[in-house]
């Protein structure tokens, strides 16, 4: 049925606003002024006010873990009552009694931030947690999901201890005496999250449904979405998962999978049962192969080129060899897939454009859209490498609202200087796309709108991080929708309210142009529609 949305403030992807659009089955077929519509529409229209309200393409999520995200839903949410160590211990002893964790069960939680303690600024360790329990295990993961702390009982089940060997890519924690603490980061976490019970299809389908309920609420239409190892489960049970949904019309996001391997035996495995870049439907499809190459700054895990300002004893983690990031990139490229890497620390980043280097000499493509995820601790050299590679960038604003309290003491004040420096890329022909990489932060896109434009924290009371960095508000909304849709090769598909673009929009209660940019987070979604049908409605 023919649908014309009318009396709307309407962003199509090009400036003037407009006022109206006009959907049939699952696509525009007009965006242009009232009069102008009256051309498309005749008696049988359904006719649908807009209010004045602002609408523009639904937000594409260009990197995030819906998996993950749906799976953190059900944990104790350590992001609130996390003001101290003290009283997140109080919520944890609280949260186990009401949840009725027995002996046997596995308690989690995750979204602590050290940073934000008042009493001990630290790491949470075994003996913190043992005052919360020692008859099950605990397990709690750090908001950046790049470290994690468990407690004695944990230990003990892992059969780790003082004589355990570390892994290669990752760590645990040694305390004084010369015993783990319970903290572990990178691939240790593996030795944590193998030994706890796994989910069924029908759980992983649960945490999923849950996601894409929430995203449809930010008025989030598509996900390019890393979920291979949220579990020890086979990716074909991922996917298996996602076509499930899409059979019985459960599925309103449009997923682009961001297929994440460490090896190139499976990697191999995945081509030859037929799964490439592009394989798949308009709701569900594979993306690019992703790799996790280092961690986060927060727990100084990011691999940087230097020691950190802050604790020259480290560099952080690289997840990966030179020689590995060499193999994999190969293969893939050589059978046409994308590539999307995250590298957050300028060590790591080092590797991956060597990497990417060798792969273009060895096999020039013009529009293979490979890319970095995160792209944060940068330097000049590197950013005008991005540019001659003609690499995408996936990058997160929002991480601002943290990092900016952190940066300088992290990296020194050289490398903060040319750090997450979103529109120089842009200025260089770099294409941007934005994500919030949930649920290490929500999928708030007013949020990370605010943070892309203002180059400050979300509260605005602290100073503004490199000014000459920030995007526009068309910039930044460009980067949800036309950007994002660019990432995944669907920018002829989507992201734009344009005739022939699927109908998938979302309809806000302010006009983002207009409003105070401090106040771009106040911003609600109304509405958020799929194919031109109604998901969410506030």
């Amino acid at each position: 049925m023919r649908k014309i949305f009318f009396n709307g403030k309407v962003y199509t992807g090009e400036m003037p606003l407009q006022d109206s659009f006009i959907v049939e089955d699952n696509k525009f077929i007009f965006a242009g002024n009232f009069n102008e519509a009256q051309n498309f529409i005749d008696e049988n229209t359904e006719k649908i006010d807009l209010q004045g309200n602002f609408v523009c393409a639904g937000f594409n999520d260009s990197h995030m873990h819906l998996l993950n995200y749906g799976y953190a839903l059900s944990m104790a949410n350590l992001s609130e009552h996390t003001n101290s160590l003290n009283e997140m211990i109080s919520y944890l002893k609280q949260f186990a009694l009401e949840n009725n964790i027995q002996k046997g069960s596995w308690l989690r939680g995750r979204g602590w931030n050290h940073d934000y303690f008042t009493d001990e600024k630290r790491f949470p360790n075994r003996y913190d947690l043992d005052k919360i329990s020692t008859d099950y295990p605990i397990c709690i993961t750090r908001t950046c999901g790049h470290c994690c702390v468990v407690n004695s009982k944990a230990l003990e089940i892992l059969g780790i201890d003082e004589n355990t060997p570390q892994i290669e890519g990752g760590r645990f924690d040694i305390d004084k005496n010369g015993k783990p603490n319970g903290v572990f980061r990178e691939n240790a976490m593996n030795y944590v999250y193998g030994k706890m019970p796994q989910p069924s299809l029908k759980e992983i389908k649960a945490m999923m449904e849950k996601a894409i309920k929430a995203l449809n609420s930010y008025g989030v239409t598509s996900s390019q979405t890393d979920d291979f190892i949220v579990f020890q489960l086979p990716y074909q049970t991922i996917i298996k998962a996602y076509k499930e949904l899409e059979a019985e019309g459960k599925l309103t996001v449009r997923v682009n999978e961001q297929s994440q391997f460490t090896n190139t035996k499976d990697l191999q495995k995945f081509f030859d049962e037929g799964y490439n870049t592009g394989v798949g439907t308009e709701f569900f499809k594979i993306g690019p192969l992703k790799m996790l190459g280092d961690g986060s700054l927060g727990s100084r895990t990011a691999f940087l080129s230097q020691p950190y300002n802050d604790d020259k004893s480290t560099r952080g983690i690289a997840i990966f060899t030179q020689e590995q990031f060499d193999e994999m990139i190969m293969l893939a490229h050589e059978h046409n897939m994308q590539i999307a890497i995250h590298a957050i620390g300028d060590g790591i980043l080092d590797r991956i454009l060597n990497a990417y280097k060798k792969a273009l000499t060895k096999l020039p493509k013009e529009n293979h859209r490979h890319g970095v995820v995160h792209c944060q601790i940068t330097r000049p050299e590197q950013l005008e490498d991005f540019a001659k590679l003609n690499l995408h960038a996936y990058v997160q604003p929002i991480f601002l609202d943290y990092d900016i309290h952190i940066v300088y003491e992290r990296v020194g004040e050289k490398l903060a200087s040319t750090s997450y420096a979103f529109n120089t890329l842009q200025k260089k022909g770099v294409h941007v796309s934005s994500g919030t990489d949930c649920p290490v932060e929500t999928p708030n896109v007013m949020n990370c709108i605010q943070c892309a434009i203002t180059r400050t924290n979300l509260k605005g009371d602290c100073n503004v991080y490199l000014e000459n960095e920030a995007m526009s508000i068309k910039e930044a909304i460009d980067s949800y929708t036309i950007e994002g849709a660019y990432a995944s090769f669907e920018e002829n598909k989507k992201g734009k309210i344009q005739q022939n673009m699927l109908a998938d929009f979302v309809v806000l209660d302010k006009n983002p142009f207009e409003v105070e940019k401090n106040n771009i987070k106040d911003i609600n979604v109304l509405q958020t529609y799929i194919n031109g049908k109604l998901v969410y409605n506030c």
